[in-house]
C-alpha cells in the first residue's frame, strides 16, 4: 500500500525530502506546508523547480489536515511541539530531524505521547548528528562487542559549506570575540539533542546516565582575515569551535558526542586541523574488540557545492524519508531506533 506523505517546509532539507519521497516506490507526495503566501496554492514541484508533481503547497494546518496524509516529514527551521501534537492527535504520523531522539520524563514529552496515543499515530526523531551517526550506528556496532566501556560519536566539518549567515554568526557565534562566543547558545541548543542521543545509546547498552552531562567548549581565533560565505572573519574573532557532551555513570565517562566545526584550516590559533582524514564522522567503541569506524560521503566535495544539494542535507532528509514506511506501520507513540526495525533505503530499478 502506498503511503501518503506531506512535506512540512520546503527549505534545503525539505527540498531533498521531496525528491526522496517522489523517488521512493512506496511513497506518494500529497503536498507541502509552506510559509510564504506566494508559494501557497502552487504545485510543489514548480516551487522547487522540479517540474509539476501534482501536489499542492498549502499555508495552514487546516489545509494540511484536509489533505489527510498518512505521515508528515516535519522539517521547519524550529520545531513547534503544539504543531506536532496536533498532527499526532489527528492520526497523522510524524518523522522529523528536529528532536524526539529519546523520550524523557517531562511534561512536554508526556503531552506528546498522549497526543500520539489519542490519535493512534507515531513520532520518530532522526537525522545524522544527533541522529543516526550518534545513536543508530554505535548501537549496531556494539552488537559485535562485549565489555563495552565507552562509546564516542564525532563530527569533523568545514562550516564554510553552511552559508546561512544569521545561524552561523548569531547562533553559532562565528566571527564573535571569544568572550562573546563563550556565551554561545549552542551548548544548550545542541546539548538537548545530543543529550537525548547519549541517553538512547546508554539505554541500549544497559546504562543509566548521571543526571548532568559533562560539557566542553573550545575555540580557535583567526590570525588573519578569513573570507567565508557569511562574510570576513576578523583577526582575533572565533573561526573554529569544538564542543563535546559526555554522559557518565557514577562519574565515569561512558558515552560522548563531539563536533569540530572549522571555517577552513588556515590562519587558526591554536592551529587545529582535521588531519589527513579530512572531513568525516567517526564512531569509536572501547570494548572487546575495540572498534573505530570512519564515515566519508556526508560532506560535499567542495565548499562551493550548492547548499541545496549538500550531501549532509541529502542524508538528513533521506534518513527521515526512508523511515516513513516503518514508522507508519509501527505501534502508536514516540519511537526511537530501539523501537523500530532496520530501515533500509530503496535500490533503483534502471
Amino acid at each position: 500500500m502506498t503511503v501518503r506523505v506531506l512535506q512540512w517546509a520546503t527549505g534545503n532539507v525539505g527540498r531533498n525530502a521531496v525528491e526522496g519521497i517522489v523517488a521512493h516506490p512506496d511513497l506518494e507526495l500529497v503536498g507541502a506546508r509552506v510559509y510564504s503566501p506566494d508559494k501557497a496554492g502552487r504545485d510543489v514541484g514548480d516551487v522547487l523547480d522540479l517540474g509539476p508533481l501534482g501536489a499542492p503547497c498549502v499555508g495552514s494546518m487546516d489545509e494540511v489536515l484536509a489533505l489527510a496524509p498518512d505521515c508528515v516529514v516535519y522539517a521547519p527551521m524550529l520545531a513547534d511541539g503544539s504543531e506536532v501534537q496536533t498532527l499526532l492527535r489527528a492520526g497523522i504520523n510524524v518523522v522529523t530531524p528536529l528532536g524526539w531522539f529519546h523520550v524523557g520524563d517531562t511534561p512536554t514529552v508526556a503531552a506528546t505521547q498522549a497526543a500520539a496515543l489519542e490519535g493512534g499515530a507515531s513520532l520518530h526523531g532522526t537525522g545524522i548528528h544527533p541522529g543516526g551517526v550518534t545513536e543508530q550506528l554505535p548501537l549496531v556496532m556494539s552488537g559485535f562487542c562485549r565489555d563495552v566501556r565507552h562509546v564516542r560519536a564525532e563530527e569533523f566539518s568545514d562550516l564554510r559549506t553552511y552559508a546561512t549567515e544569521f545561524v552561523v554568526r548569531e547562533v553559532m557565534m562565528f566571527g564573535k570575540t571569544p568572550e562573546e562566543s563563550a556565551h554561545s547558545p549552542m551548548i544548550g541548543l545542541l546539548g538537548d539533542g545530543f543529550g537525548q542521543s547519549l541517553r538512547l545509546v546508554a539505554q541500549g547498552l544497559g546504562w543509566e546516565l548521571d543526571a548532568v552531562l559533562q560539557t566542553t567548549h573550545e575555540m580557535a581565533v583567526a590570525t588573519a582575515p578569513i573570507d567565508t560565505p557569511v562574510g570576513v572573519l576578523d583577526v582575533g574573532t572565533v573561526a573554529a569551535q569544538r564542543f563535546s557532551w559526555t554522559g557518565t555513570v557514577d562519574g565515569v565517562p561512558r558515552v560522548t558526542a563531539k563536533v569540530n566545526w572549522f571555517m577552513g584550516q588556515d590562519h587558526l590559533d591554536p592551529a587545529w586541523t582535521f588531519g589527513p582524514e579530512g572531513e568525516r564522522f567517526e564512531v569509536g567503541i572501547d570494548a572487546a574488540p575495540p572498534l573505530e569506524v570512519t564515515f566519508h560521503g556526508f560532506h560535499p566535495p567542495s565548499i562551493d557545492t550548492d547548499l541545496a544539494h549538500n550531501e549532509g542535507i541529502i542524508a538528513t532528509a533521506m534518513h527521515c524519508v526512508n523511515s516513513v514506511p516503518y514508522v507508519v506501520a509501527a505501534e502508536p507513540g514516540i519511537l526511537t531506533y530501539l523501537d523500530l526495525p532496520l530501515m533500509p533505503g530503496r535500490g533503483v530499478q534502471d
